[in-house]
């Protein structure tokens, strides 16, 4: 095998060639690439050499080597939190993608379920910030996706995260409304706002939002705080916290002026930055969820 990227997947359902089993799992740049990825060696059965027509067994480990394809290096250490006939929770790590993105296409929370699992047929019912860890839904094939995505709202009862932030509030408990809006002129075009009716006009999409905040602890000018989401609108937690003045530790967008952000979109964040930040990644974790399925009750937590 060469140097390169390199995917793992386990046969979970018998295939009648390797080709076939490879096309539906490869982005659409290395499906073209099949035919000389065999020619050269860079794809593997349980250690031996594969052949394109070759037919695959429930329980034989695949490698391919993609010698040419970089992704940027992140933690793929998801798991498993919970599950039924339908749904999986899973935990995500700070910086793991839940889907594609310009630098990676298999270093994905989709992809790394999809490969690592029974569940080839994964998606995703709601999504995450690549920055933020935390509790995720999955259906676990496409017809659990299209039953439960309408009725999400539903599903979902309760998500409370904790954030780590910048100050130490007046407050032991807040609940914290506004309108949230993406704002014209904004030299970053994703930043929520919170709408100023005096300038009504520069916020096209004006949404109310609601937070409830609970002070957990307050340490050496930073403090600990549970964000329990009444509404679900576009980074409402990011500039909640923002807007009241105690940004998420190593938030890009919604701390120190979102600075780091756009230096980021034309270079590497270099040390002194990171340090600045006091984070490699915004400080926010999706630490419970209460979901209802079935009429059941159901309450799902990670550890920090």
């Amino acid at each position: 095998m060469a140097d390169g990227f390199v995917l793992y997947f386990t046969v979970y359902s018998a295939a009648p060639s390797i080709s076939c089993f490879l096309s539906t799992r490869l982005a659409s740049l290395h499906q073209a690439q099949l035919p000389q990825l065999f020619v050269e060696g860079f794809i593997s059965v349980d250690g031996h050499i594969a052949s394109a027509n070759q037919a695959l067994v429930v329980g034989q480990q695949v490698v391919v080597s993609l010698p040419d394809h970089y992704e940027e290096s992140v933690d793929t250490q998801w798991h498993k939190l919970w599950e039924n006939d339908e749904i999986l929770a899973a935990y995500k790590p700070h910086l793991l993608p839940v889907s594609r993105t310009t630098r990676n296409l298999y270093n994905t929370l989709i992809s790394l379920v999809r490969r690592q699992t029974t569940y080839e047929d994964a998606h995703l019912l709601h999504r995450l910030d690549t920055e933020t860890a935390g509790i995720i839904l999955l259906a676990k094939n496409k017809a659990a996706d299209k039953k439960w995505k309408p009725q999400l709202d539903q599903l979902i009862r309760k998500k409370i995260y904790h954030a780590r932030v910048e100050g130490i509030p007046d407050w032991d408990e807040l609940s914290y409304e506004c309108e949230l809006s993406e704002k014209v002129g904004s030299p970053i075009r994703s930043q929520m706002y919170v709408v100023d009716q005096a300038e009504s006009d520069l916020y096209p999409k004006p949404k109310q939002s609601q937070t409830l905040f609970r002070v957990l602890r307050k340490e050496e000018g930073k403090s600990l705080i549970e964000c329990e989401l009444i509404t679900g609108r576009k980074h409402q937690i990011r500039a909640h916290l923002a807007y009241l003045g105690y940004p998420i530790i190593g938030d890009k967008i919604y701390s120190k002026g979102g600075q780091y952000y756009l230096k980021r979109l034309e270079s590497q964040l270099e040390k002194a930055d990171i340090a600045e930040l006091d984070s490699e990644y915004q400080m926010l974790t999706a630490v419970m969820m209460e979901i209802n399925p079935e009429d059941q009750a159901v309450i799902i937590r990670v550890e920090e």
